[in-house]
C-alpha cells in the first residue's frame, strides 16, 4: 500500500493512493497513518480491505498539500557515510560500524514543502536517502530476518545538511542536521509488503533540473537489514520510528571547488523507484 497524509500543516488527514494512481480518503477508516496504526495488525487489516474493495471516498488531488506520511514520529536516526560511493568521494574511510546521529522530530515536513537556509549560511547541501519506518518495537535483535520483521514501510527522505554547521563549528554533527525544514519526507509510507529488495532501490537527485545523484542501495556499506539490526543494540526502536539510510555519492561536498552549495531560489527534486518524487523550492530562513 501507499499511504500518505493530505491537508494543511497540522491539519492532515490519512490517505491511500490506489492501485490506478486514485487518491482515497482514509479518515473514515483510520484517525491517523502513525505507530499505532503500524503495529496494529486489525488496523491495517482494515485498511486493506477497504483499499481492495474500490469504495473508499475519491479525494481531489489538486492543490491538495501532501504532508509528511507518518504523524507523531518518536525519533530520526541517520547514518552516516553509508555508501561506498559517496565515501569515496568525500575522501573518507568507510566506517567500521555504521555512523549514528540524530536529527529532531520537528525538523520533518512535507516532500514539496519549502526548505529554509539558515541564516549566515553558506553551505546547504542535499542528501537523497531512504527512509526506513519501524512497525514493530525492536530491541537486540539478532539476526536480518528479525530487523526487515520489524520495518512497517519505506519512504524517501531529503537529509538536508549544512555542511560548515555539521564539520567545521566543532561538536557533534547535530548542528548541521537539525535546522528547520531539513528533512522532507514522502511522499508516500511504501508499505515492506511492496518492496521486494531495499537494496535494489535507484536513488536520483536534480538541483535546478540538473541531475546530482544518481544511485543505488547496491551501494550501501550497511544493508537496511544490518542498519536496523546495529541501531537496536544501542536503543530501542519503536512504531513509528524513522531510520534515514545514507545517501549515494553526488553531494555538493564532494565535488570541486567553488562547491555548489544550495541558495535561496534554487530547486531540488528527488526521487527513489517505486517510492515516488519530491520537489522543494529553497527560501531565507
Amino acid at each position: 500500500m501507499k499511504l500518505l497524509r493530505v491537508g494543511t500543516a497540522g491539519s492532515e488527514r490519512p490517505a491511500l493512493l490506489d492501485a490506478e494512481g486514485i487518491l482515497r480518503d482514509l479518515s473514515g477508516v483510520v484517525p491517523d497513518i502513525d505507530g499505532a496504526l503500524l503495529a496494529d495488525d486489525a488496523a491495517l487489516g482494515r485498511v486493506r480491505a477497504a483499499a481492495e474493495s474500490g469504495e473508499l471516498p475519491v479525494l481531489d488531488a489538486d492543490g491538495l498539500r501532501v504532508g509528511p506520511p507518518l504523524a507523531r514520529i518518536g525519533k530520526v536516526v541517520c547514518i552516516g557515510l553509508n555508501y561506498h560511493d559517496h565515501a569515496r568521494e568525500t575522501g573518507a574511510e568507510p566506517p567500521a560500524e555504521p555512523v549514528i546521529f540524530f536529527k529532531a522530530a520537528d525538523t520533518v515536513v512535507g516532500p514539496h514543502d519549502t526548505v529554509l537556509v539558515p541564516r549566515g549560511s553558506v553551505k546547504t547541501d542535499w542528501e537523497v536517502e531512504l527512509a526506513v519506518v519501524i512497525g514493530r518495537t525492536a530491541r537486540y535483535l539478532e539476526s536480518h530476518e528479525e530487523a526487515l520483521a520489524r520495518v512497517a514501510g519505506y519512504a524517501v527522505a531529503h537529509d538536508v545538511s549544512e555542511r560548515e554547521f555539521q564539520i567545521e563549528r566543532g561538536g557533534t554533527w547535530d548542528k548541521g542536521k537539525n535546522c528547520e525544514t531539513f528533512n522532507p519526507l514522502g511522499p508516500w509510507l511504501v508499505t515492506a509488503d511492496e518492496v521486494s529488495d531495499p537494496q535494489d532501490l535507484s536513488l536520483k537527485l536534480w538541483v535546478n533540473g540538473e541531475l546530482k545523484q544518481d544511485g543505488t542501495t547496491a551501494e550501501q556499506i550497511f544493508s537496511v537489514a544490518e542498519v536496523v539490526r546495529y541501531v537496536s543494540q544501542f536503543m530501542t526502536l519503536y512504531p513509528g520510528d524513522v531510520i534515514n539510510t545514507g545517501t549515494p555519492a553526488g553531494v555538493a561536498l564532494g565535488q570541486p571547488e567553488p562547491k555548489p552549495y544550495l541558495r535561496a531560489g534554487d530547486v531540488v527534486e528527488l526521487e527513489i523507484g517505486g517510492l515516488g518524487r519530491q520537489r522543494q523550492e529553497l527560501k531565507p530562513a
